[in-house]
């Protein structure tokens, strides 16, 4: 038995310390640490338990007989984040570049099937140069068994990826199906063809940072919902995010034990909204006043500006927060803002997560650029989001709502459960200004003084519609508060709302226009 224990023993060392020490200093020496090291920072102290340490790869072309190396480049296990259970993979670099073939892919399966099974939330660090070339399609087939299993755990277990060093080619594909990524500036990269090969085919000249790197990413492709400084702050921001959702689409959200008093009234919001409607503010501001505590995790910061995401809680509870943002193109939709808007509604649908919308829209954007991209598609994208959601849908309209873009914003008639207004709220086709020039164009034309006349139209219109009053008298909204009451209104809609059932046809599935 002893002479067994100590082979156990000896392989388990090995698997410990598969990359060599060379590997392992530059890896370190860029900033990264090693898988171990990973899983390690992101888990609760001891809480790990790897699965398929002893696993090693089946190939023998190409030499790859004299290189059996136990784990195989990935680290597979379960374990707690503050006292949560989760599964983790995490990539090896440090053996074989973190290459996938077909035993690395066998294990994140694995992994993945039993995310799925116990119905806890499956985080994968990828740090991957890629397809394992020596296992040719058996690897690119590890690649679609992981796609597979990506899909079938969709909206039914949180999936989380950290992109912590490069994901090339098809790798990208697995992090592009779960609901956040994560990656770390200057150190991570994602694309699906490198810079060599972007060269050859297009003759442009691009950096690996400026192709796929964290804030490309978390900018100009939306990719990215994160982008941290460092492989620590990367971390800590995994962990706050986790502390919002559940474990399962099963499940509701963990609530806390408020500290923020439910009643409590915040006269700073009666000057947030400036008298002039066309002078900008900050939504995330009103935000922060309104939900616990003031903490707001915003994502996709960089990416679509016009609208705001992120998670809040209140009286306890997390919710999802939605809101137009003045600050950024007067807080107009356009393409990006639909789809950022339209998959975050989607995914806090699909784990229980209450949505409040903050709207001041003057409409969606125009032009030739935006017509041409599919504004009316991609638009159409957040009007099926928030009408699809079944969870509790709560509205504050803080401003303007204006054409199709008030009913896009979980308008009453997409089925908000409750919809609230501030006095400066105006809620038309479209502005004073415009709505005026259509409707009296002959008579202005006609006046002897024309800027006088338009004046006086503009004014009684103003008087007339921009106010909330007769979308209240019509029972779009169910009251016009005042602003300082909005925590402690939203906080008193929520708690009706929890135990919202809502009951919808059968069918296999909608067809959201993608």
């Amino acid at each position: 038995m002893k002479e067994r224990i100590d082979e156990l023993r000896r392989r388990k060392e090995r698997a410990l310390h598969a990359g060599s020490r060379q590997a392992v200093d530059t890896q370190h020496a860029k900033g990264k640490l090693t898988a171990r090291e990973r899983v390690d920072a992101l888990l609760d102290t001891g809480s790990f338990v790897e699965t398929d340490m002893l696993a090693v790869h089946r190939s023998t072309a190409f030499g790859m007989d004299k290189r059996r190396i136990p784990s195989d480049g990935v680290i597979t296990g379960y374990g707690t984040i503050d006292g949560h259970r989760v599964c983790v993979f995490s990539q090896d670099f440090t053996v074989f570049g973190g290459s996938l073939g077909e035993v690395m892919a066998e294990k994140i399966c694995k992994l993945q099937e039993l995310s799925l099974r116990m119905g806890v939330p499956c985080i994968g660090i990828n740090d991957s140069g890629g397809a394992r070339i020596q296992e040719g399609v058996v690897a690119l087939s590890g690649y679609a068994e992981i796609f597979w299993r990506n899909v079938q755990a969709s909206g039914v277990v949180p999936q989380v990826s950290l992109i912590m060093g490069p994901s090339a080619g098809g790798a990208v594909y697995s992090p592009a199906i779960t609901d956040f990524v994560f990656m770390v500036k200057e150190t991570s990269y994602m694309f699906i063809t490198g810079p060599d090969v972007v060269k050859a085919v297009t003759g442009e000249d691009v950096t690996f940072e400026e192709l796929g790197g964290a804030m490309t990413h978390a900018v100009k492709s939306g990719t990215a919902h994160f982008a941290a400084e460092d492989e620590d702050e990367c971390f800590d921001l995994v962990r706050q995010l986790l502390s919002f959702l559940p474990p399962n689409n099963m499940e509701d959200p963990p609530r806390r034990q408020p500290t923020d008093d439910p009643r409590r009234e915040d006269p700073g919001l009666l000057d947030l909204v400036p008298d002039n409607p066309n002078q900008p503010y900050d939504m995330r501001e009103i935000v922060r006043r309104v939900v616990d505590d003031g903490e707001f995790v915003e994502v996709l910061q960089a990416h679509a500006e016009s609208i705001v995401i992120g998670f809040a809680r209140l009286n306890g509870r997390p919710v999802g927060i939605v809101g137009n943002q003045p600050l950024h193109l007067a807080g107009v939709l356009d393409i990006n803002a639909s789809v950022k808007g339209a998959r975050f509604v989607r995914f806090c649908d699909a784990f229980n997560v209450p949505i409040i919308s903050f709207v001041d829209v003057p409409g969606f954007m125009p032009g030739t650029n935006q017509e041409w991209g599919g504004i009316i598609r991609h638009g159409a994208k957040l009007l099926y989001a928030y009408a699809e959601a079944t969870v509790p849908k709560l509205t504050v309209v803080t401003r303007k709502a204006y054409g199709g873009a008030y009913d896009v914003m979980a308008s009453k008639p997409l089925r908000a459960d409750v919809n609230l207004a501030w006095p400066t709220a105006e809620i038309a086709v479209m502005g004073p200004q415009a709505a005026v020039n259509i409707i009296f164009r002959r008579e202005i034309e006609a006046a002897t003084d024309a800027d006088a006349r338009r004046a006086d139209l503009v004014a009684e219109y103003t008087e007339r519609f921009a106010n909330p009053y007769i979308a209240a008298e019509r029972g779009y909204l169910d009251e016009v508060i005042e602003p300082q009451t909005t925590r402690s209104r939203l906080v008193q809609a929520l708690e009706m709302c929890v135990t919202k059932r809502e009951s919808r046809p059968p069918r296999k599935h909608g067809n959201i226009p993608l």
